[in-house]
């Protein structure tokens, strides 16, 4: 892999960490600071509002100037969180807390376009282990950020989170100092210009290809954020799981989420697109399959496996398959409108997982998700038979 694809993978274990730093201490710190009890987690969901507001300004600031000035741009962002989540700790600040997390969201924006510019600095073949790379650097970031927000466990009360804003601050420095230093910009693709604007969206969209990729990343994410959000509540409150049982569910459940990256840009080359698709969908399937099957601590832990492995192999073969339904000049248009709808559909999903959990119930959590699976399998079916279509003619 060229340099670029890992410094990108060191940027991303560095900067995704705004994620689970803000997951793991965003609704504690808020039951601290906020007005009531019903807000608390609040800046939890900030986090995913700052992504899908920032997405579009993001991508179309990357096509008039290039990636690597706003991959800096995202990184001075999570500066500017963790700063402003230090003041908030400092001041006891509510409000500040939840512009902390939202400013940590418009970095992440930025963040998941890596892997776009991952696939953009290798030949097309090797475009699916590219961007699996760069999704490995999140396994990382997963257990940094929680360790980063400890640094200042040693305190009492709100202030107690200050040396950890800082620490992200740092943490977040570090990242740009990363890019800025080993990300090279003559491997990028040519902007687009006056004169090639390249297609009309709607002649884009028009193709079944670019539905089955968006659909396979946003459809991924919507289910498995559904069903990971609904399921330390359903473990503690319907089950009687201790948090601690909880708690490691989750945290394997991340590991089966990223691990796979080490071999899933292999297995799109040797077993093909569809059949990654069918696989991430075989996986959601035997996930739903086996938590419907009981409620005991194996049945929660290997049904989050599989709902982490169905995640990658539909994120990695939908982020593979995009660029086949777009020319390059077309790129930023066509990358903004699929992360839009990935992360719109990741936030729905994760502010609507409670209410379906109480409403009901955690067997009604998961037979809730079919119709988007049944939908998913409808696009790849629609993107091959229009490929055969165009063979045979």
């Amino acid at each position: 892999m060229p340099l670029n694809v890992w410094i990108l993978v060191a940027a991303q274990a560095l900067a995704m960490c705004t994620a689970p730093f803000i997951v793991f201490i965003g609704s504690i710190q808020g039951r601290m600071l906020a007005p009531s009890e019903g807000l608390a987690t609040l800046p939890v969901g900030m986090v995913v509002v700052g992504t899908v507001l920032a997405i579009k300004p993001a991508t179309a600031l990357m096509a008039r100037t290039g990636r690597k000035p706003v991959m800096l741009l995202g990184g001075l962002m999570g500066v500017a969180a963790g700063l402003t989540g230090a003041t908030a700790a400092w001041l006891s600040s509510f409000p500040l807390l939840c512009l902390a997390a939202l400013l940590g969201g418009t970095g992440l924006a930025v963040v998941h376009q890596y892997r776009f510019a991952a696939m953009e600095s290798v030949p097309p073949s090797l475009a699916g282990s590219a961007a699996a790379r760069v999704l490995l650097g999140g396994l990382i970031a997963a257990w940094l950020g929680p360790e980063v927000a400890l640094a200042g466990r040693g305190a009492v009360g709100p202030a107690s989170f200050l040396d950890g804003w800082l620490a992200l601050a740092a943490v977040q420095g570090l990242a740009m100092l990363v890019l800025g230093l080993g990300y090279r910009t003559r491997s990028e693709l040519p902007r687009e210009t006056a004169i090639r604007q390249g297609r009309p969206m709607g002649e884009i969209l028009a193709q079944p290809l670019i539905w089955a990729a968006i659909g396979a990343a946003a459809i991924g994410y919507a289910v498995m954020s559904f069903i990971m959000t609904a399921t330390p509540l359903s473990m503690t409150e319907m089950a009687g799981h201790s948090l601690q049982d909880a708690k490691q569910v989750i945290q394997i459940h991340i590991v089966a989420m990223y691990l796979p990256s080490l071999i899933s840009g292999w297995l799109t080359r040797t077993l093909g697109l569809p059949v990654m698709l069918v696989m991430g969908l075989l996986a959601y399937l035997a996930c739903i399959l086996l938590a419907l099957s009981g409620i005991d601590f194996h049945h929660y832990l290997s049904g989050l496996i599989l709902l982490g492995i169905g995640w990658n192999f539909l994120f990695v073969a939908g982020t593979t398959l995009l660029p086949r339904g777009y020319n390059d000049e077309e790129r930023f248009r066509v990358q903004g409108l699929n992360d839009l709808m990935v992360f719109g559909s990741q936030a729905t999903a994760a502010l609507t997982a409670g209410l379906a959990l109480s409403a009901f119930g955690w067997s009604g959590v998961l037979l809730l998700v079919l119709p988007l699976l049944v939908l998913q399998a409808i696009l790849v079916v629609a993107w091959q038979w229009r490929e055969r279509r165009a063979m045979a003619g």
